[in-house]
């Protein structure tokens, strides 16, 4: 079976935890074929953003096309975008694309508090959102995106339908910045799918980590890699939305501040393949155990 083909654009994390590294594990782990245009470096870690260098805007749009001309692609995903130059060109390239699912996460700043976007490129999100088939963007986002303050789920829904009716994107609202709300003596967090004539709330238990670096990227190319395969929206969300929750629970405690997640689940696939080998001429119990801790 073909794996779906998925265009990742988006910043280079150094620490693996977020960005083209959280993208690459996600759509892989999901089943998918990851392709990769970087639109900046980063010298990052758990502790925040050191440096930023943005490549220019022809090599993106030249990793792009080596991508699209040759493999083919079945779903993109958009995360950092590096410069406002780059936003326009890339926008103006992802426009020329038939019937090909675009998801846009409106990456401002980092889990850590630092600036990944100044307001020009912030400016230039415009003409990506235009082109996009949803948009993810968390509390702060959507409140800088749209000028309106949200305090609880009705201003999030309220601040997501402005946005979904001037760009024309369904939007995939993230509530995890809202209060906490609790049902059944459970914290939740509640992210709303908005489209024109449907609200759908995806609610999940929180969980109490600061190992959530990555989380935004994750979750966005979870959402582009299920469209890709085909499968409906809500599905896609669905199914991101239970991939980022597992990854979570599985982050392996790396770094001094927000630590990366557990895109693995904890698992070493390779290694349970070959435990489920029968043999078949060669031990592979024996071999997964002289090369694994586990």
């Amino acid at each position: 079976m073909t794996p779906a083909r998925i265009l990742i654009i988006a910043g280079s994390d150094s620490g693996g935890g977020a960005g083209i590294q959280a993208d690459l594990k996600t759509v892989t782990l999901l089943g998918g074929f990851c392709m990769t245009a970087i639109t900046a470096i980063t010298a990052q870690n758990t502790l925040g953003v050191q440096g930023v260098h943005p490549i220019p805007t022809d090599m993106v749009l030249a990793q792009m096309e080596s991508c699209i001309g040759d493999i083919g692609v079945d779903a993109v995903k958009i995360g950092m975008i590096g410069s406002a130059q780059t936003a326009n060109a890339v926008a103006d390239r992802l426009a020329q694309l038939d019937d090909v699912p675009i998801v846009f996460d409106p990456v401002m700043v980092a889990t850590s508090g630092s600036l990944l976007a100044d307001d020009a490129t912030i400016a230039a999100f415009e003409k990506l959102m235009h082109v996009a088939t949803v948009i993810t963007p968390n509390l702060p986002e959507l409140e800088a995106l749209t000028g309106r303050t949200i305090a609880d789920l009705d201003g999030l829904e309220e601040a997501a339908q402005a946005l979904r009716e001037r760009t024309g994107a369904v939007i995939l609202a993230k509530g995890g910045h809202l209060p906490q709300q609790a049902e059944d003596d459970r914290p939740l967090i509640h992210d709303l799918l908005v489209d024109e004539d449907m609200v759908a709330d995806f609610s999940i238990a929180r969980i109490e980590t600061r190992h959530s670096h990555g989380t935004g990227c994750t979750l966005a190319s979870a959402v582009a890699s299920g469209l890709g395969a085909g499968l409906s929206l809500g599905d896609a969300v669905d199914r991101a939305e239970a991939f980022v929750a597992a990854a979570l629970q599985a982050a392996p405690g790396l770094g001094q501040g927000h630590g990366p997640m557990g895109h693995a689940l904890g698992m070493t696939p390779f290694y349970h393949l070959l435990a489920a080998q029968d043999g078949d001429g060669w031990d592979a119990a024996a071999f997964a155990a002289r090369y694994s801790d586990a």
